[in-house]
This record gives C-alpha cells, structure tokens and sequence, in this order.
C-alpha cells in the first residue's frame, strides 16, 4: 500500500500538515485538522451507512477491533482517536473538557465529510461525547450507539466517581486508572485485555488522563450523573441505543428519549468494555439497530 513509507510514530504523524492525508486504496491514515481543533488520526474504510467510532477516556480507536471488520464490511467506517491519545495531537493542559472533544469532531465533520451526517458510537466517554454531538450539531449526526456511555448514573455512582478524580489531580493517574478499571470488568474479562488497558492508559499523557475524566460528572455542564443526566437525555431528538450493564441505569434510563427507535438493553456477563467481552453479540446487535433506523 501507499503508507508502507510513511512514518506512522506520533512524532512523524504530527509533522504531516493539517489537512487529511489520504492513501491510495479503501483504507485511508489521515490527519485533519482546522484551526483552533487539535490534528484528529483516523481511518475511513468501507461503503454505506456513515459510522463514526469514538473510544472512552485512556483508550484509542484499537478499542474497536473487535467491531471493526464487521463494521467496515457493511459500513463506511471513520475510526478516530480523540486529542491527547493514540495518535493524535496532545494539546496542552486546560483543553480537555467535552466540549473540547466535540469541537475537535464537529471540525473534522465539516471539514472532511461536508453535509455528510454520521451513526456516532462511542464508549464510555466516548458515548457522552456523542450525545453532545448530536446535542449541538443534529445535522451531523443520524443516531447514537453509547457502548456503556458515561450517562445516566446515580448519585450514588457519582460519589464514587468523585473519589477517582480526587484521587487525580493528587495521585499519579497510571496507579488511579487502572484501580477505577478493576471495578469495571467482569470475571470473564481477559487477564491480557486488562493488562492492555492498564498500560495504554499508563502510556497516555498524565494531564489527558487527569483533566479528562472529572468534567464528564462533576462541574457545570456536567451531563453524566443524577438529575442533569436525565435532562439533558430528554433533549436528544435523535435516536439513541444504550448498552449498559446495571439494570437500575436501564429502568431509570428507558423512559428518557423521544425517538421511538431509541431503546436501552442491559447486557450481563460482560464488563464495561461489552465489546470486547461480548464482540460477536454486540456486532449482531449493532448491525441489526443501525439496520432498522
């Protein structure tokens, strides 16, 4: 392929110019950015249905591995690693709250794929990201998939959250991530998927993974716990599938949305990545509500 020459380290990613880098078969490496929004990687494979893939907080787009040849065999695909991981642009610290996140994919949007509209799904963070996309941009975006988004918790959860970005801004972030993560798998998770988490995170830059995770429940604007949450959900006009593995979310989730394809599903034996514990039932789910909408 055309990349073979290409220097795909971080280092010689973020010398390419701002705008896409496009290959010369269905599989495209790119970078692109506009100004004021941090220089975005991903790929874009496939035909279709427009699906935009976004990780959670300390991950990067190999998250969807798992997904992806199901994905980009039905689908056209865009796979990004959002600011400060994988392989994109770390800007500096005190840009890292969502709207940052959303600003640097509302910019790729409109730079790249101009009155295109996208199924958005993301994990965790990712999956709050998205319902703030579809928030401020409906025009982008045709439906959300949120893997286990980071929306709908209690207060109760939120207190626990609290005590993780407490512990950030004070600890080192490779010994408090992975403690929060431990809380987040189910027995059947793979020891060796744990372990790559445990040291990707520990390979992201200690202030993406500080200043990323807090804003998500706590502050103003906060959109992932209690009342807010749930507020802020009924807004959405688009249609909405949540994943999540706790059946109190779901019951108290169920009723939040407006659009009639919109549905919540609670998935058990799996962890907080049900992807990756679950892959094969995941994509079957996926394919058949992207299928529907």
């Amino acid at each position: 392929m055309a990349s073979d020459n290409f220097d795909l380290s971080r280092r010689g990613l973020l010398k390419l110019s701002g705008t896409a880098l496009a290959l010369t078969a269905t599989h495209s490496n790119s970078l692109a950015a506009t100004e004021g929004s941090a220089r975005l990687f991903y790929t874009d494979v496939g035909t279709g249905t427009n699906v935009m893939l976004l990780h959670g907080w300390a991950c990067d787009s190999h998250d969807w591995s798992w997904q992806l040849p199901m994905l980009e065999s039905k689908y056209r695909v865009v796979a990004l690693d959002l600011r400060g991981h994988g392989r994109s642009e770390v800007m500096p610290s005190g840009t890292y709250t969502p709207d940052d996140y959303v600003a640097d994919i509302e910019a790729l949007i409109t730079a790249n794929f101009a009155s295109q509209k996208f199924v958005v799904m993301g994990h965790s963070m990712g999956g709050q990201i998205a319902a703030r996309l579809a928030s401020k941009r409906p025009d982008l975006v045709t439906a959300v998939v949120s893997m286990d988004g980071a929306l709908g918790f209690s207060d109760e959860v939120g207190a626990f959250f609290m005590k993780t970005a407490d512990g950030l801004k004070t600890g080192d972030p490779g010994i408090v991530g992975p403690e929060l993560f431990k809380t987040a798998y189910d027995a059947a998770t793979s020891p060796a998927i744990k372990r790559w988490h445990t040291r990707r995170l520990q390979g992201t830059p200690q202030h993406v993974v500080r200043e990323s995770f807090g804003p998500l429940f706590f502050g103003e604007g906060q959109i992932g716990v209690g009342s807010a949450s749930e507020e802020f959900c009924r807004t959405l006009g688009v249609p909405f599938y949540h994943l999540c593995r706790d059946q109190s979310q779901a019951d108290r989730m169920s009723t939040w949305f407006t659009s009639r394809k919109s549905r919540v599903d609670v998935w058990k034996n799996a962890g907080h990545w049900i992807m990756q514990d679950r892959p094969e039932d995941v994509n079957v789910a996926i394919a058949e509500w992207v299928d529907a909408l």
